[in-house]
């Protein structure tokens, strides 16, 4: 790897790490506010002029940072479902440390990677799809489980097998398919979380702060950052990037499938770092499927897969639900796999090394 001289720039072996630029505010990444693309392109460009940053179709170790979810509805303080950690600003601490990352490390990620949680008001998860005997919807975090369904407690309102153009018994036939589905994969129960990441919506964009680093680093490397939506089926969650939780319904047919596209980018990097929201559903369920189509690629694949530890939280409501240890868990399973768990402080060398 070819190295400029930097007085302000940190070399270790053969990374080299570039400075803050001074635009970037740790204080508003837990605000919302309209990123300057025209001046963040000049500053880009400046920025690549000055501390010879090369182009990412040069690079020789090439290195995917794969963005989970880090959006508004996920990491603004006050928005829909924020991150909070046990710490209470999870998602707004991560977020800080993950756009230090990404600009200390402009020269040596190759390319971006995001992920955008994407819904609407009818989906299984949210309140409208379901309703109790005496037509109440239920209220969000409701877990609905698989005996909830069998003994009627919940079913799915005809109004929105209206509004989604489905026959109402096949969808009461189908929620019971899915909830038994849900149950036999040993992951969560159906939960009925709140209205969150609506498309066209402000919950819906990137923060602003990642959003600026992203576009920054786009500019500086020539890198063209690569989005992802998911979620949009009424009928299944979609925590994972790589499929749904749900692919089939009972009769067979095809609801959503894995994304070979996305696996088959990422498989082409020698490191894929991760980070984003949250660490115990979207995240942890990435991963797992991430590390299962390395692993049938080839099993040496998962040691690729390089876990952001401190740019990322899990779900914690207080005194309703806290995922902390259940989050801790998987990590330790996918280093027990062979995935790494590392901190974003730590310097790209010592990761390349271990490879």
């Amino acid at each position: 790897m070819l190295l400029y001289p930097c007085a302000e720039c940190f070399t270790v072996g053969m990374v080299r790490e570039l400075p803050i630029p001074p635009h970037f505010s740790p204080e508003t990444v837990g605000e919302v506010w309209k990123v300057d693309y025209t001046k963040r392109s000049k500053d880009a460009r400046s920025w690549a002029s000055r501390y010879g940053i090369r182009p990412a179709s040069e690079d020789e170790l090439k290195v995917a940072l794969l963005l989970i979810d880090v959006q508004n509805t996920f990491c603004i303080p006050g928005f829909e479902l924020f991150v909070a950690g046990r710490s209470g600003l999870g998602a707004v601490e991560d977020n800080v440390r993950l756009c230090q990352f990404i600009y200390r490390n402009l020269e040596n990620i190759t390319r971006i990677y995001l992920t955008m949680d994407t819904h609407q008001a009818y989906q299984i998860f949210h309140e409208a799809f379901l309703i109790d005997s005496d037509g109440n919807h239920p209220e969000p975090y409701t877990v609905v489980s698989v005996e909830d369904v069998r003994r009627g407690r919940w079913r799915v309102d005809p109004e929105a097998c209206k509004a989604l153009g489905i026959d109402p018994q096949y969808a009461q036939r189908y929620l019971i398919h899915y909830v038994e589905s849900l149950e036999r994969s040993g992951k969560y129960e159906l939960t009925v979380w709140p209205y969150h990441a609506m498309l066209g919506g402000i919950g819906h964009a990137i923060v602003p702060a990642v959003e600026e680093a992203v576009f920054f680093h786009s500019i500086a490397r020539r890198s063209q950052p690569f989005i992802r939506m998911k979620g949009m089926h009424p009928l299944t969650e979609h925590y994972s990037a790589i499929g749904p939780e749900v692919k089939v319904d009972h009769e067979g047919r095809q609801l959503g499938a894995v994304d070979r596209e996305l696996i088959e980018e990422l498989s082409r990097y020698d490191l894929v770092l991760v980070a984003g929201q949250a660490k115990s559903h979207c995240v942890a369920w990435t991963v797992e499927d991430l590390i299962s189509a390395f692993r049938d690629i080839d099993p040496e694949y998962v040691r690729r897969v390089h876990l952001l530890e401190d740019c990322t939280s899990p779900v914690v409501v207080r005194g309703v639900v806290d995922y902390t240890e259940r989050a801790d868990a998987y990590f330790r399973k996918f280093a027990a796999e062979g995935a790494r768990v590392v901190r974003s402080t730590e310097s790209l060398s010592k990761w390349i090394a271990g490879f």
